[in-house]
């Protein structure tokens, strides 16, 4: 991930995290979690305030995050009472370890390229059966906005990216206006990535 990307996030953590940490995903939180066994282990893949971990957590899930920002790490440490790594999107080494990698406006911040390298580690960590749940901002745009680096996604791009990477079966797409207040004109594409069996 761009050093720009993630010097953004230390210096904004605070602000980002009052930002976001009162956002309802529940609906797409319940939508991942129709894949997943009950009590099962979902890696919170660039975690941000730890929102999501608390939610799953709440849930009966077993869960570990990891972020990118050293900030958001020690924030989403303090919030969930769990201990985040801090871990980058490639440094990702475990296999055959989740039921479910939550990758929430997460994984949209590494370059196409990068991202064709880090979903088979992503579906190497996961079990038979381990799905992915993922969001990108909708569109076609690659590149640096708002002091940050985006690659945007729409079915297409999805489609062709998947196909490259050879390692997902995308099983199910949702386009979202994004939950934030003033903010409903930005949307959203979500998607739910079966690992394919043969990997």
């Amino acid at each position: 991930m761009h050093s720009k990307t993630i010097r953004y996030y230390n210096e904004n953590a605070g602000e980002f995290a009052a930002n976001t940490v009162g956002a309802n995903m529940e609906y797409h939180q319940k939508r991942f979690c129709e894949w997943l066994p009950k009590g099962g282990l979902i890696l919170d893949f660039g975690c941000g305030s730890g929102r999501d971990t608390k939610y799953f957590m709440s849930q009966g899930y077993r869960v570990e995050a990891l972020d990118g920002s050293e900030e958001l790490c020690r924030m989403a440490s303090g919030f969930t009472g769990i201990e985040v790594q801090h871990r980058y999107f490639y440094e990702l080494d475990e296999e055959d370890r989740y039921d479910g990698i939550w990758a929430c406006s997460s994984i949209l911040h590494l370059p196409i390229d990068e991202l064709k390298e880090v979903f088979p580690k992503m579906a190497k960590a996961l079990g038979n059966q381990g799905v992915v749940y993922a969001s990108f901002k909708y569109g076609e745009f690659e590149g640096e906005r708002n002091e940050r680096y985006f690659t945007d996604l729409n079915e297409e791009r999805l489609h062709r990216l998947a196909d490259e990477a050879g390692v997902f079966i995308v099983e199910e797409t949702w386009i979202t206006s994004d939950v934030r207040s003033g903010r409903e004109e930005e949307k959203w594409l979500n998607i739910i990535l079966k690992k394919k069996e043969l990997f």
